[in-house]
């Protein structure tokens, strides 16, 4: 767990002595973000109702980089989130958020507000994933999954801050790099969608995990990123995919569902307050039911994922202001 940790410090670092370089102005750019570090810590003591003291740190950085020059845009952005936990009668160091997204989008100016674009977006993880509380066996780390979607599309654009983007012909990628998660499977299905590894009646393994995906279907995004009132960016992002060339004919009629929300809330130069949440369907996920200790039921299956988080911390604000 000590990696974990120096990830966190090392994120922080960063992302502070980035913020702090002095950005030049130009009219065709709009560069800017903010990146925070968080604590929180609950004590008790002799406390009649109970409860466990916990501490936890976490830190956050959203970047980006806007080009409009004529009739071209490139519009880029970085959003790295990451977290760890230590509770008081579990005394493990626990990560509780784990993010890595860049995206990177140009285009080209073909009717008014309308616009010939392509897209790369990448998704991943910083450090090993856990099915707590069975902390023995990996179920994720960084490029297992990683996500890559390339797509070439229309987009529509009516503001600064708002941006429709529609592709009929989007290849998604789904790379499990480590064998040992890919061999992984729950009620006969792999972790992370890819065609599972073989095991006979009694265990021995049969054939490997796939550890690539490829899918070929259609992709609608819809971005918001404004500073909706003074002091206050919002930042959302949904994505829906349709893998219209599944060779399982059923799960054609699917939609996978992907919506980020980011809302950082200034109090001063140095004080913030940001909650986020991240909401997935993705049918070919598989996840196993747990009851309220932990213990696996026996079930698993597809389910909506949804994750929130609330943090008030040190926030370092630099570049370019949000479209208002």
């Amino acid at each position: 767990m000590k990696k974990s940790v120096l990830v966190l410090i090392a994120l922080g670092f960063s992302l502070s002595s980035f913020g702090q370089d002095t950005l030049a102005r130009d009219t065709t750019w709009i560069r800017g973000g903010f990146a925070s570090l968080q604590f929180n810590q609950t004590s008790f003591t002799n406390w009649a109702a109970g409860g466990e003291n916990s501490y936890s740190m976490s830190g956050l950085a959203f970047v980006f980089a806007n080009y409009h020059f004529g009739k071209n845009y490139w519009n880029s952005y970085a959003n790295l989130n990451y977290g760890l936990i230590s509770t008081q009668y579990d005394k493990t160091i626990r990560k509780n958020t784990d993010l890595i997204e860049l995206q990177s989008k140009a285009g080209h100016e073909i009717g008014k507000k309308f616009y010939f674009s392509g897209l790369l977006n990448f998704r991943s993880q910083f450090a090993n994933g856990y099915i707590y509380p069975n902390d023995s066996v990996v179920v994720s780390k960084f490029l297992a999954p990683g996500y890559l979607t390339a797509s070439i599309g229309v987009e529509w654009k009516p503001v600064d801050y708002f941006a429709l983007y529609v592709s009929p012909t989007t290849g998604r990628f789904t790379f499990v790099t480590d064998q040992q998660i890919a061999d992984q499977v729950v009620n006969g299905a792999s972790l992370w969608g890819t065609d599972p590894a073989v095991y006979d009646t009694t265990g021995a393994l049969i054939s490997h995990g796939k550890t690539i995906r490829t899918e070929f279907g259609a992709y609608l995004t819809a971005i918001f990123l404004k500073e909706v009132v003074k002091n206050v960016s919002v930042a959302s992002k949904v994505q829906l995919f349709n893998n219209y060339t599944d060779k399982n004919k059923p799960n054609r009629k699917n939609v996978d569902v992907l919506w980020d929300l980011l809302v950082n809330m200034k109090i001063n130069n140095w004080l913030s307050a940001y909650l986020s949440g991240n909401l997935i369907y993705d049918n070919d996920i598989v996840i196993q039911d747990l009851d309220d200790n932990g213990v696996p039921t026996g079930t698993a299956g597809p389910r909506t994922q949804f994750k929130e988080s609330f943090g008030l911390g040190l926030t370092l604000n630099f570049g370019d202001p949000l479209p208002k």
